[in-house]
């Protein structure tokens, strides 16, 4: 099941999605007005039931999409966890996972535009495999971990270079720079998520391409982890790192100016597109 949020004449809701592009607004047929809150409701079935059968009720292109989830209490990102991402800098293997923050406003939907800042030219590209927490809670074992997703989306962690080299903060919290989306595959449909293949094109040309497998430290890893130290609520987003390609390892280097178009491909999920424009 594909779950998109998105807003229309009426204001914001969320819908599932059909081969066809067709919605069904489940948001506004059933007791969850956001998928943050169906989430948080253990209402994914029910979501379900709701769509099944249902004739759309609007198309993608009549609506304006959100981030899939639009108001995310936490987004947790994994640094240097592809192995080949961390032998492109030549870096020894990360003894520990590597974990960073993102604030909510740095989202942005599919086919919106990410913002390159006023202050920087080093604005790179990181296309990652995200998932999105179903069912929360604290100190979640690892075998346990895959039972606490509820799905996995597409996500380009649009990093400002030159800032982050004196603030990791900074340089990954610019504003409009965390495009999240297209939509949320549920994750029934993604049994395995160490199989998937993950390809970030620029202007067209591929710039990343690697698979899961190549994970340092896995999904159950990383969620457990991070459970530790706070507790895990319905809708939070987990980045899981970049694999090599980005434009700062390269000989000459290669960042995104405004104009560009970068996309960020995962198998079984779908194409996260969008545009760059300058500040």
């Amino acid at each position: 099941m594909k779950i998109i949020s998105f807003r229309d004449s009426n204001g914001e809701s969320f819908g599932v999605v059909d081969d066809d592009g067709g919605i069904v607004d489940v948001g506004r047929k059933g007791p969850y007005p956001s998928l943050r809150a169906a989430l948080a409701a253990e209402g994914l079935d029910e979501v379900a039931a709701l769509a099944a059968g249902a004739a759309p009720d609007t198309t993608m292109d009549a609506v304006t999409l959100l981030p899939v989830i639009p108001d995310p209490d936490k987004i947790v990102c994994a640094g240097m966890n592809y192995k080949d991402h961390v032998e492109e800098f030549d870096r020894e293997m990360p003894e520990n996972v590597t974990l960073f923050v993102r604030l909510t406003n740095t989202l942005v939907a599919h086919g919106d535009d990410i913002v390159r800042p006023s202050v920087s030219d080093n604005f790179d590209f990181e296309g990652e495999l995200s998932l999105i927490i179903g069912k929360g809670g604290r100190h979640i074992a690892e075998a346990d971990v895959l039972s606490h997703i509820a799905g996995y989306t597409c996500f380009l962690d649009a990093s400002v270079r030159d800032y982050q080299g004196h603030s990791v903060t900074a340089g990954k919290n610019f504003h409009r720079t965390g495009p999240l989306g297209p939509w949320m595959v549920t994750a029934d449909e993604i049994p395995d998520p160490a199989t998937l293949e993950l390809t970030t094109r620029l202007n067209g040309e591929v710039v990343q391409n690697s698979t899961t497998d190549m994970l340092i430290y896995s999904i159950p890893n990383i969620v457990s982890y991070i459970s530790d130290f706070t507790p895990l609520e319905p809708g939070d987003v987990i980045a899981t790192g970049t694999p090599a390609g980005v434009g700062n390892g390269r000989t000459p280097k290669l960042f995104m100016k405004a104009g560009d178009t970068i996309e960020v491909e995962i198998s079984g999920i779908g194409t996260l597109r969008n545009t760059v424009i300058d500040e």
